[in-house]
């Protein structure tokens, strides 16, 4: 990689809104049923404790969470600066603390983007889903003991794959706990999907999390205000656990400390693998991520698998043909419950009808000839939908919806030639700057239509002058000026936290941060070792491998396990089971001193020195072959081009 140098950024303060933007506001204000407060009862209802401003540390002291900084948000009225109807969902995703869902489930929210639901056994207490940290985890669980009294947990369930659910695992079980064999129940293919989804692509999509979520905003008015989700993406500890026990079908059941529970399944709908439950003892439904307080992302901004709108208005579908009629409390994994039967079934037909609509009525326009831009500009929900509070684009949206779906039949392409092929963004800048007949031209014309409104285009046109002139400060300022303008005018949580972020950094430049970490021990010790030599062949530097082959056996005494891991054609390839005769070394060790020096505890040399590894053969391949990996950068430009070129 060669480096080049950075280019200066100023310090501009954030800006009031613009009248466009304000007129936008008090249009929402009069087409939205504000007068309904039903949430708000719902939101504090069963209130039972909470820890003081929500504030959790870890032992070294660092805040991994807090609202307080969110104590603006105590003013009922939205400052011009916010959506309103965002600051309606920003207020009610302040309510924290320990709730009582129906006597014997408890659910702790506010602590976290996500919940912990406690259900109460015969004996214990079975934890569903772990939150994201284990600070946060531990914190949750010790404000259930003091108000529900101290008891063992008799199992931990992950309902789907995402981090914020199960990443806090360690916080409820301990070594003794994880020895006595508590079970971890989780969908069919959870590890599978946890590992490509978080670990594979994880350090392109923390990257661009941070655009999602927003970490490194300011919280205030004209910052960062709330995720949709939830508040925010809370800091702290994360180990992956393995699932003891997976669901594999709907109408499964698992009988656990005397409480049954009766599943479905619903992999690609919210997650790749994920699942909903019953409980007859307490007449409590529980769909995961599939049935929120707002209409969910079908594709998120930090990147995943398409999902898939259709199964998941199916899956709806279903949990009403099972249960419908039956469920007298129903809690998700975000947000607040609903109560009674009648609401119950009704919020489920009609975020049902949500998906079904955006995936049927894409489709429709689509098979009209509309591409993915022009679909989300015609668009529109029915009223009844568009009316509804929980089905509002606070976290997914409408608009960038649509453009998920599209792209899952028909891929990236809109089949017209001339974006088959386009210059990069830094070449095509360039001619675009020529062509509109130079920076002072587009500044000028930029800033009239800037004053009008029109903020959507300003964006596109000044974007190609700060690639083609990245350090021209009047570009980057009205740039950052109009990214500004479109996130206080977003009702979407994830486009207003991109569009500030993205001004923040063509302000201020990207934020300071440390080195990544190396992966924990714990998570490593969860994946099997071929999704190991998966994560080491998506390091592997191609162009550096070139004309190299080099192939090495590993044998581990403690799994049983054997492998050939082969490099050829500047690809790294393994063979599992299998031991090759003209490997150049072979290693004989516990996979769990691999698991050590991956997580940098140890090195090999001292491992090998330690005589917790036996060696054969040429172990200088090794060597050789790591110095053929790349280290991921936890940074890299979005808004402005990239000042590191990789090769």
């Amino acid at each position: 990689m060669t480096q080049t140098t950075a280019g200066e950024t100023s310090h501009e303060a954030p800006k009031a809104a613009s009248a466009p933007v304000i007129a936008q506001h008090e249009a929402t204000l009069k087409a939205l049923p504000f007068a309904d407060t039903r949430d708000f009862d719902d939101a504090a209802r069963g209130f039972l404790g909470t820890i003081e401003n929500a504030r959790i540390a870890s032992a070294q002291g660092r805040v991994v969470w807090s609202l307080e900084p969110y104590g603006f948000l105590s003013e009922e009225k939205a400052p011009a600066t916010v959506d309103p109807s965002l600051w309606r969902q920003s207020r009610l995703n302040m309510h924290h603390g320990l709730f009582e869902v129906v006597p014997g489930v408890y659910q702790v929210r506010g602590l976290d983007i996500a919940n912990m639901t406690l259900i109460e056994g015969d004996k214990g207490v079975i934890v569903v889903d772990t939150l994201t940290s284990i600070e946060g985890a531990r914190a949750a669980i010790e404000l259930y003991f003091q108000h529900r009294g101290k008891r063992p947990v008799a199992a931990v369930i992950f309902t789907h794959t995402h981090t914020d659910h199960w990443g806090g695992a360690r916080g409820v079980l301990d070594d003794a706990m994880l020895a006595a064999g508590v079970p971890i129940i989780a969908p069919n293919f959870f590890m599978e999907h946890a590992v490509s989804e978080n670990i594979i692509a994880g350090p392109a999509m923390l990257r661009r999390a941070q655009y999602q979520f927003g970490p490194f905003l300011a919280k205030g008015a004209r910052g960062h205000v709330d995720c949709g989700l939830g508040k925010t993406m809370a800091a702290g500890g994360v180990a992956l656990l393995r699932p003891t026990d997976l669901i594999i079908a709907t109408g499964d059941k698992r009988v656990i400390d005397g409480v049954e529970f009766e599943f479905q399944m619903a992999p690609n709908s919210e997650a790749p693998a994920e699942m909903h439950f019953f409980i007859p003892r307490y007449k409590l439904l529980n769909l995961a991520e599939n049935c929120t307080h707002n209409f969910h992302n079908l594709l998120p901004f930090r990147g995943a698998d398409v999902r898939d709108a259709l199964a998941w208005s199916k899956y709806l579908g279903e949990a009403l043909q099972m249960w419908g009629g039956k469920a007298e409390a129903m809690c998700g994994q975000h947000h607040w419950p609903v109560w009674g039967r009648e609401r119950i079934d009704t919020m489920i037909r009609e975020q049902r009808d949500l998906y079904k609509y955006a995936h049927d009525q894409t489709i429709r326009l689509m098979n009209h000839g509309l591409n993915a831009v022009e679909i989300a500009e015609t668009i529109r929900l029915p009223q009844s939908l568009e009316g509804a509070w929980h089905g509002r684009g606070y976290y997914g949206h409408i608009r960038h919806n649509v453009k998920a779906i599209y792209q899952k039949y028909l891929g990236w392409y809109d089949a017209n030639p001339v974006n088959l092929d386009p210059l990069p963004p830094v070449d095509a800048g360039k001619k675009y700057v020529e062509y509109m007949g130079g920076a002072d031209a587009i500044l000028k014309r930029a800033a009239a239509d800037f004053a009008k409104g029109e903020f959507r285009f300003v964006a596109q046109a000044v974007s190609h002058l700060v690639f083609a002139e990245p350090d021209n400060q009047a570009a980057r300022a009205l740039l950052a000026d109009t990214f500004e303008q479109l996130g206080y005018a977003a009702e979407s949580s994830t486009w207003r936290n991109a569009y500030l972020f993205g001004a923040q950094e063509l302000r201020q430049g990207m934020p300071k941060t440390p080195p990544r970490s190396p992966m924990p021990r714990e998570t490593l010790a969860a994946l099997r070792t071929g999704q190991l030599w998966d994560v080491l062949g998506i390091r592997l530097n191609g162009p550096k491998a070139e004309g190299k082959h080099i192939v090495l056996n590993w044998s581990f005494t403690d799994t049983g396990e054997t492998f050939v891991l082969n490099l050829e054609n500047s690809a790294l390839t393994y063979i599992e089971g299998a031991q090759a005769a003209d490997a150049h070394a072979s290693f004989t060790l516990a996979r769990s001193v691999l698991d050590e020096v991956i997580a940098k505890l140890t090195t090999f040399p001292e491992a090998v020195a330690a005589g917790k590894v036996k060696v054969s053969g040429e172990p200088l391949r090794l060597g050789e072959l790591m110095m053929l990996m790349d280290e991921f950068p936890r940074m890299w430009e979005i808004v402005e081009p990239k000042r590191t070129v990789v090769t």
